[in-house]
């Protein structure tokens, strides 16, 4: 397949197949990949999304034999993760008169990653429309599918949805429509959403309603093949992969305070598993019943514990309790520690270390990068005094959300 496939009316193909085995996200992808970038031949041309950062000069020379960069008016950045944007300085150094097209987030990651400061920018909002001549775009925010400043872009005249990520599959095609593959591509595009979508399956809801009142004709993702055939069906497959388990789940939070500011975390991590149908069973140490905090733990499918910190040391009878959970079969519940501090909040990092030496699937910073590529979800939950701005507040609803969703993941 060679850049410069017409897939309709002045919309253009201009990608790259990397049929090799393809290191990603930790994974090894051993039907390659497709890196897919389109260009519209309008009266103000625009090119969506680039190529892996690998390829950005065969892709730029791409371009420049199917048109002169220089009338290139707009270049939409639907997602800045390289794979995507990668191809975007290459490009820029050519098409020197357009402009870059993102939401508000992207604008000062483009800039340090390309080194593209000085460049113009037209920065969109949920619901944005953009005419470039003969055609119009609109574009929806989807943040967290899979990275903050992601959007999505549909064109209106020839109803395309570019949803960059979304709706991909790994797979160095042999033709660019999934009809023309000649095999069942569901599996391949089933597996990409269990790679790379499902730890944002909160997210999903996000682009459902987006989507939902849209005339999609066409799906031009940027990794695999393109969809124009039972578009339904495959957009459903989102929505039921990423629907909530029916079983009960039980949350048991356990804590200690010095000045309430744990416990208004505590508080604070209660609502949200309620609001997400979660049950909780919320514990002040020093207040309850040992054996009966140690049955709730046993009942539940994720703990949380909390402390306050006094003299670089835990309070109360916390860690009477915790000397007992190494010695509990608490195998495949979920856990996370938390904690409000005044000066340096050891106490956190010492019931982590607890929490580390059970059987019981510890959430921490680093295996949330790692597993999803998320960056505003931290663990262990450290919160300076009290949790009485908004910034500590979403700090605090990030964590319960992302434990509620791998709580009430269907798959």
């Amino acid at each position: 397949m060679k850049p410069g496939f017409e897939i309709s009316k002045d919309i253009y193909w201009v990608g790259k197949i990397d049929d090799r085995e393809v290191p990603f996200h930790r994974l090894l992808l051993t039907k390659g990949t497709t890196y897919n970038s389109y260009l519209l031949k309008t009266g103000k041309p625009t090119v969506i999304d680039t190529v892996d950062m690998e390829f950005g000069r065969e892709f730029a020379e791409h371009i420049t034999g199917l048109i002169d960069p220089l009338d290139i008016q707009y270049i939409v950045i639907n997602h800045t993760e390289p794979d995507h944007s990668g191809g975007l300085a290459a490009l820029a150094a050519r098409a020197v008169n357009a402009t870059i097209v993102c939401t508000e987030v992207a604008v000062p990651e483009i800039q340090q990653m390309y080194k593209l400061q000085h460049r113009s920018y037209l920065v969109v909002k949920d619901g944005d429309t953009l005419d470039i001549g003969g055609k119009t775009l609109l574009f929806k925010e989807t943040p967290y599918l899979h990275t903050e400043e992601t959007m999505i872009t549909y064109c209106l005249e020839d109803k395309i949805l570019f949803p960059c990520d979304i709706f991909s599959t790994h797979v160095a095609v042999n033709s660019l429509f999934a009809d023309e593959a000649g095999f069942d591509v569901t599996e391949d595009f089933i597996g990409y959403y269990k790679a790379i979508i499902h730890p944002h399956r909160r997210y999903v809801r996000t682009l459902i309603e987006a989507v939902k009142d849209l005339d999609i004709q066409m799906i031009a993702p940027s990794h695999g093949y393109i969809l124009r055939h039972n578009i339904n069906n495959f957009i459903s497959l989102y929505a039921d992969m990423s629907t909530e388990t029916t079983e009960d789940k039980k949350v048991a939070i356990v804590y200690t305070t010095l000045k309430n500011n744990t416990k208004k975390i505590a508080n604070m991590l209660k609502d949200t598993f309620e609001h997400n149908q979660i049950s909780v069973e919320l514990w002040d140490i020093d207040k309850a019943n040992e054996q009966d905090v140690l049955n709730s733990i046993a009942a539940a499918d994720a703990v949380w514990i909390g402390s306050s910190t006094k003299y670089a040391d835990m309070t109360g009878k916390l860690e009477s309790l915790l000397k007992q959970l190494a010695d509990m079969n608490l195998e495949g519940k979920l856990a996370a520690a938390f904690g409000s501090y005044g000066w340096s909040g050891e106490a956190i990092e010492v019931v982590q270390d607890y929490l580390n030496a059970t059987n019981m699937d510890v959430q921490s910073t680093s295996n949330v990068i790692k597993t999803t590529g998320m960056t505003h979800v931290e663990f262990p939950v450290r919160v300076r005094f009290a949790p009485n701005d908004e910034v500590k507040v979403q700090k605090i609803k990030h964590a319960a959300n992302f434990v509620s969703d791998l709580l009430l993941s269907a798959i």
